[in-house]
C-alpha cells in the first residue's frame, strides 16, 4: 500500500545491475535549508489561497523550526493546522503557483553539500529518493529540480471537485517513511545493508536505521545524542548555493576536450577567412560584369519574411 506513494518524477535514472542500491534524503534541513511547504506560503497569500494571518502564522512555525526543529506533539500540530489550511484549495491552482515560484524560492536555498552528494550517488550508481513530510505537490517539483529518481511525500485526499477535503490520505512521517523505505527496497531490488540515508530530525531515526549507511545531517539534539550512542556519522551542510551558480562548474569540459575544441576552432576561422577572400575575389568579377542583376536581386528580396528562430 505505501509503496503506492512513491512516485517517479521526470528524471529518469540508467538501469542498474542487481543488487541495485539508493540513498534516501529526507527534505527540509537535510537538503534545503528551510520547510518546503512553509517557504510557499507568501506565493499561496499572493494567489489568495491563504489570508495575512495565516502567512504571519507560518511565519512563526518557520521559525520555530529552523530554530531548533519541531518535536513529534509540533509535527503533529502543524499536520492538523496544514491540513484545516488547505481545505477547499483547488489543486491545479497550488500545482501552478509551486511550478512559477519554484525556482525563485526553492533554487537559492538548496545545500550545496547536499546536491554535491546526490551527484556523487548518482556518479555511483545509486538511485536518489526524497522522502519528505511535506505535500506530495511541493515535493515531487523539488525532487524533480534536484535531479531525484522518487519521491516519497504526504498526500492529501482531493475531491472530485479537485480540490483538497482536508483529510490526509498518506502521511509520510516518522515509521510510514520507514516502511515506504522497506517497500521499494523489495520492488526496486534495493539492498537495504548497500544503501544511504540522510536526515536532520530524529523522527527519522526508524528511517535512518533501516539502511547500512545512516548520517545525520544538522540534526536536532535528540538526534545528535541517538547518533553519538549508534556510532552515525554527523555531518553539517551550510552553503546553500543556487543549482544555476554551480552549472559552469558541472559541465565546464576536460582540458584535453577544451583543446580539442580550440584546435577545431582555429581550423574552421582558417577555412573561413579563405572562403572569404575567394567569395570576395568572385564576387568582384560577377558584379562587374552583371551590376543591373545586382540591383533587381535587392528589390526581389523585399517583402520576403525571413524563416524565425525557434
Amino acid at each position: 500500500m505505501v509503496g503506492a506513494y512513491a512516485r517517479p518524477v521526470e528524471n529518469h535514472s540508467v538501469p542498474h545491475s542487481t543488487p541495485r542500491t539508493a540513498a534516501f534524503f529526507d527534505l527540509d534541513k537535510t537538503v534545503i535549508a528551510k520547510s518546503s511547504t512553509l517557504t510557499f506560503s507568501k506565493s499561496f497569500y499572493q494567489g489568495g489561497l491563504i489570508n495575512r494571518r495565516a502567512v504571519l502564522r507560518t511565519a512563526y512555525a518557520q521559525f520555530v523550526f529552523l530554530a531548533g526543529g519541531a518535536d513529534h506533539d509540533q509535527m503533529e500540530r502543524m499536520r492538523e493546522y496544514l491540513s484545516s489550511l488547505c481545505r477547499g484549495w483547488d489543486v491545479a491552482q497550488v500545482r501552478e503557483i509551486v511550478a512559477e515560484t519554484l525556482h525563485d524560492l526553492i533554487d537559492p536555498i538548496i545545500y550545496d553539500e547536499a546536491a554535491s552528494l546526490i551527484e556523487e550517488h548518482h556518479a555511483a550508481g545509486r538511485d536518489v529518493v526524497i522522502v519528505s513530510t511535506s505535500g506530495a505537490e511541493v515535493v515531487e517539483p523539488i525532487g524533480e529540480l534536484l535531479g531525484a529518481d522518487r519521491v516519497v511525500a504526504t498526500r492529501m485526499v482531493v475531491g472530485e471537485d479537485g480540490r483538497f477535503t482536508g483529510e490526509v490520505e498518506y502521511y509520510a512521517y516518522g515509521p510510514t517513511k520507514a516502511e515506504a523505505v522497506r517497500e521499494l527496497a523489495a520492488s526496486e531490488g534495493y539492498d537495504l545493508r548497500r544503501c544511504y540515508a540522510y536526515s536532520d530530525s530524529v523522527t527519522d531515526v526508524p528511517m535512518l536505521e533501516t539502511v547500512g549507511h545512516p548520517c545525520a545531517v544538522n540534526p536536532d539534539r535528540a538526534l545528535r545524542r541517538e547518533a553519538v550512542a549508534r556510532g552515525w556519522p554527523v555531518r553539517t551542510f551550510s552553503r546553500p548555493v543556487p543549482l544555476k551558480q554551480r552549472l559552469p562548474s558541472l559541465s565546464m569540459p576536460s582540458r584535453p576536450v577544451l583543446a580539442a575544441v580550440a584546435a577545431v576552432s582555429a581550423a574552421a576561422a582558417t577555412a573561413t577567412l579563405v572562403w572569404y577572400a575567394n567569395r570576395r575575389n568572385t564576387g568582384k568579377k560577377r558584379l562587374a560584369v552583371m551590376p543591373v542583376f545586382a540591383g533587381k536581386r535587392k528589390d526581389l528580396g523585399a517583402g520576403v519574411p525571413l524563416t524565425p528562430h525557434e
